[in-house]
């Protein structure tokens, strides 16, 4: 079996790369929106979105180098999962607390 280096790694990664940065992007405005309420209960979804977008960019990584080796590894459905819930129970926490 041949690497995916080259352009299938290099797709993923930037992939991985733009949802973390958006993320922080997102996580950058939510801290701008608790200074705004004077901190306090505010921050717990910063604290949040901070977490997930080091997780996301992370995960990502992780992702580019196992696609760049000899023989490719697929992911394991752990990492994603924990991805996807950490976005998901950031964004509950901005419904409730924000």
């Amino acid at each position: 079996m041949t690497s995916l280096g080259g352009a299938q790694a290099e797709r993923t990664g930037l992939a991985w790369r733009r949802t973390a940065l958006a993320s922080a992007a997102c996580t950058v405005l939510l801290l701008h929106s608790a200074a705004q309420r004077h901190w306090g209960v505010s921050l717990v979804p910063v604290v949040l979105a901070a977490a997930t977008s080091a997780l996301l960019a992370g995960v990502g990584v992780r992702r580019e180098r196992a696609l760049r080796t000899e023989t490719p590894v697929a992911m394991g459905p752990i990492l994603p999962a924990v991805a996807s819930l950490a976005v998901t129970v950031t964004a509950a926490s901005v419904a409730v607390l924000h």
